[in-house]
C-alpha cells in the first residue's frame, strides 16, 4: 500500500489500523475508535485556482474556504470534484490520506488538532486509518499549520 510506504519513509510512529466498517466521515471513524470527533484528521482536497490544496481539518471544523484563499493567496478555494482529488492524491473522497500521492500537495494543517494527544487520520481507503499526532502530521506532510474556520 502506496500510504503505508509513504508513512514508513517519513518516519511515521503509527501503524495503519483496518476498520470494520468504512470510515467515509469523521463522525463514523470517530464512533468506530471511540474517541472525539474533533480528534479526526480530515483530509479535505480543494481547487485553489486549478492547484490541489490539502487542508487536514479537525473533524469537528468547517472549513471557511474565504479565509485560506485568502491565507494561500489566490482568488477563489472551492471543493474539489471527485475526479480531481483522484488525479490528485491518487486516492477516492471517504479515505483521502495526507501522504502517498503521486506529487506532493500543499498542505494546510488546521490547529485546533494540536489539542488532542492522538490524532487519527485516513490511510488511502475508507477502511484505513493511522494515529498520529499534531507535530508529526505537519512533519510529515510539509504542512502549514493555521486556522481554518
Amino acid at each position: 500500500m502506496k500510504v503505508t510506504e509513504a508513512l514508513r519513509g517519513l518516519g511515521a510512529a503509527g501503524e495503519v489500523v483496518v476498520l470494520t466498517d468504512p470510515a467515509p466521515t469523521a463522525v463514523t471513524a470517530a464512533a468506530q475508535l471511540g474517541c472525539e470527533v474533533g480528534a479526526i484528521a480530515n483530509s479535505l482536497v480543494f481547487d485553489a485556482d486549478g492547484a490541489p490544496l490539502l487542508v487536514l481539518t479537525s473533524g469537528a471544523h468547517r472549513v471557511d474556504t474565504g479565509l485560506v484563499a485568502g491565507l494561500v493567496g489566490v482568488a477563489k478555494v472551492k471543493r474539489a470534484t471527485p475526479d480531481f482529488v483522484k488525479a490528485a492524491t491518487g486516492q477516492t473522497i471517504g479515505g483521502v490520506a495526507p501522504v502517498g500521492h503521486p506529487a506532493p500537495i500543499r498542505t494546510l494543517v488546521d490547529k485546533w488538532l494540536s489539542r488532542h494527544e492522538v490524532v487519527w487520520a485516513a490511510a488511502g481507503h475508507a477502511h484505513t486509518v493511522f494515529p498520529t499526532t499534531f507535530d508529526e502530521l505537519v512533519r510529515i506532510t510539509g504542512g502549514t499549520p493555521v486556522e481554518v474556520e
